[in-house]
């Protein structure tokens, strides 16, 4: 289902006609209202009267995760605050919050990209929408809750409730579509298998999963434990929230609002703008956002554009599911490696949940590597050690085989590594342990 055709489904031309008569409204507001962007295009020399094109783009300086810090809180803003209507942040995860604001016209486009998702996944007015993100400065939760009342949805504003009070509004209310962190389903999947209960016992049909990473393993575990179709979804509070991209029902590929954002993907290192098809850094320029715009504002998210035309009959361009972050390079024993890739190999055993986390820490002046693993509920008790003991130390040849790395595997209790938000996949400790005498 399309919830807006004639924007969905405009040409090629037609929408880069579009984004650039938006672009160039939305630089010479920044120009002129925003100091940090004044600045900037001072310093190169940028003509904005010359932006005539997409390929212009490249003109323009970066926006960076540094800069918006430096801007706490309302430096970066657009509009005077008196026209902001809602504040919200980003949640924190990779340092200080981003304070972001929208105004009344923000809101509007906002509730439009998050609606669109929704009847992207096949949602519609004949669905209960339970969001099980958490309603606070998180833009999650609000986010998808504006876009499912605009299609005419019921919702209900679960946020951070505990796995057991979920099941219970899903079964006593009749949830059909479920909202909120991947890690945070598969809690309440494996919550409904310790209470004895069947998934045929809920009516869920839809889930919408994001704000972290996950696997194409994760989304057949789900789609398994929950009896539902899972899609992915893509946002950053920075750039609005939910709503920038998602999957419709061919789930082949995200696509980009583009009436709302521009997508570049460049090389991390040379910044250099990659054709389709190439992974590189995901680059965004919002060109409606009237409180908070942001110009070629890198994510850090890993993806690529997918060059050919989706079945689903939308001309808006996809991007490939994020596989990792260029903050998430693990620098180890001389060695680098993503947390995606170990990840591919922890997959492949039975008998663990997705959840995992990598803890590099420093003893006696060297670089140690601890993998901790959730095991499944359905393995056998943890008394059974000779089970456990096979288990870690086919994970530990698994992750030295493939990647040549010694590392420590610990196997914890299931549900221990996370909660409803985002998870933290690795948690380096090693710049404590530094001292002037090491190299």
């Amino acid at each position: 289902m399309i919830l807006n055709r004639f924007y969905e489904t405009l040409t090629r031309e037609e929408l880069e006609q579009l984004q650039i008569e938006r672009l160039q409204s939305t630089l010479n507001r920044v120009y002129r209202y925003v100091a940090f962007y004044r600045q900037a295009f001072d310093a190169r020399s940028v003509d904005l009267s010359r932006v005539k094109s997409l390929a212009d783009l490249a003109r323009l300086p970066f926006t960076t995760r540094e800069d918006l810090r430096k801007s706490y809180p309302y430096e970066m803003f657009a509009v005077p605050l008196r026209d902001i209507v809602r504040i919200q942040a980003t949640s924190g995860t990779t340092g200080k919050p981003i304070m972001v604001g929208y105004t009344k016209n923000d809101l509007r486009n906002w509730t439009e990209c998050t609606a669109r998702l929704l009847c992207s996944a096949g949602v519609d007015e004949h669905d209960v929408v339970q969001i099980a993100f958490p309603y606070n400065l998180f833009t999650g939760g609000f986010g998808f809750h504006q876009g499912a009342e605009k299609i005419g949805a019921s919702v209900i504003p679960a946020s951070n409730a505990n796995t057991e009070a979920q099941l219970m509004i899903m079964r006593d209310f009749k949830t059909s579509v479920l909202i909120c962190a991947p890690g945070f389903a598969g809690r309440i999947s494996s919550t409904l298998a310790s209470a004895g209960l069947h998934p045929e016992n809920l009516h869920l049909r839809v889930g919408l999963f994001g704000a972290e990473p996950w696997s194409e393993r994760q989304r057949t575990e789900l789609e398994e434990g929950l009896h539902l179709q899972a899609f992915d979804n893509y946002g950053l509070t920075e750039v609005i929230g939910p709503g920038v991209a998602g999957e419709c029902h061919e789930r082949s590929g995200l696509h980009v609002n583009e009436d709302h954002f521009i997508v570049e993907v460049i090389d991390p290192r040379t910044l250099q703008a990659l054709p389709p098809g190439e992974e590189g850094e995901l680059v965004f320029t919002t060109i409606t956002k009237e409180g908070f715009p942001l110009v070629r504002y890198r994510t850090g998210d890993l993806s690529r554009l997918l060059p050919e035309p989706c079945a689903c009959g939308r001309t808006l361009a996809r991007i490939q599911r994020i596989s990792a972050r260029t903050d998430d390079l693990i620098f180890f024993a001389g060695l680098k490696v993503f947390p995606s890739q170990i990840e591919e190999i922890l997959s492949a055993a039975q008998g663990t949940t997705p959840q995992f986390r990598i803890v590099l820490d420093r003893e006696a002046g060297v670089d140690t590597m601890d993998v901790q693993v959730e095991i499944s509920e359905a393995l056998p008790a943890f008394d059974e050690l000779k089970n456990l003991e096979k288990l870690r130390d086919s994970l530990a040849r698994g992750i030295q085989n493939g990647l040549g790395l010694q590392a420590k595997v610990s196997l914890v209790e299931p549900r221990s590594l996370g909660g409803e938000g985002k998870i933290r996949r690795v948690v380096d400790r090693r710049a404590e342990k530094m001292t002037t005498k090491e190299p």
